[in-house]
């Protein structure tokens, strides 16, 4: 794995809050403001902080870690995106989410890493040790409601995807996954309708449990009644957002 360590300068924020005289500093490494996991530090904090931050960029195709090894570091991804998956024993693959700018990962249970993390894209992530981490908690408790945010988030994660893999058609599957999408990479609180797609037609196929030629067929049919349109294997514009919605939600 390609890794290179960048340098960090520290950058005064001026106060979003009328009235609130107290700067907070980000570093330069990233340009997510408040979706940053050290948004919102005190300059003492913020420098108590750098003492456990590490940084990285990972080339695509290269796995972060893999599912099985020891958890020793947390992440968030400042740049680039991941997908998560899980290996069946008959050697199926299972992926359990895409994760974009702002998103933390590497949580682990009983010390292990629970599924494998692989760059789809050129990744600039912060890395964080566990034990430095866990240490600095109890004098930046901020981080530690950002850390049960992070928990809270892939649990309600975990239980769409169920949803998403046990009740819902092929058409609707595919429709949900789009519309997530362009949630996830909204401008200003608006859906996208321009989605540039990170991940190959396989990788939506095992995120949905679904074959690629089903993958395929659907699109092709979705674009055939003008709720989206194709121009190329990366990129998919929704025509319809509305009646995308409704076709997700089984209407």
């Amino acid at each position: 794995m390609r890794r290179m360590a960048r340098a960090v300068s520290l950058e005064l924020v001026a106060p979003e809050r009328e009235g609130c005289d107290a700067p907070v500093y980000s570093c330069t490494h990233c340009d997510l403001g408040p979706m940053a996991f050290c948004a919102g530090l005190s300059r003492e904090q913020f420098r108590r902080f750098m003492t456990v931050l590490g940084q990285a960029t990972i080339e695509p195709n290269t796995a972060v870690f893999r599912e099985g090894d020891p958890a020793v570091n947390l992440y968030t991804i400042t740049a680039g995106a991941v997908k998560l998956y899980k290996l069946l024993s008959d050697g199926r693959r299972q992926i359990v989410a895409f994760l974009f700018p702002g998103d933390f990962f590497g949580l682990s249970v009983n010390g292990i890493y629970a599924y494998t993390a692989e760059a789809m894209l050129p990744l600039m992530v912060c890395r964080f040790p566990r034990r430095k981490l866990d240490a600095l908690l109890d004098e930046l408790p901020m981080l530690e409601k950002k850390l049960l945010g992070a928990t809270a988030q892939e649990l309600a994660a975990a239980h769409d995807q169920m949803l998403l893999l046990g009740r819902k058609t092929a058409r609707e599957k595919l429709a949900s996954f789009l519309v997530m999408l362009g949630r996830r990479l909204s401008i200003k609180d608006r859906p996208s309708q321009l989605l540039t797609l990170p991940m190959s037609r396989s990788d939506i196929a095992d995120f949905l449990g679904l074959t690629i030629e089903t993958v395929s067929r659907t699109l092709t049919g979705l674009r055939r009644e003008g709720v989206i349109a194709l121009p190329d294997a990366n990129h998919v514009v929704i025509s319809q957002y509305d009646l995308l919605g409704q076709i997700a939600e089984g209407s």
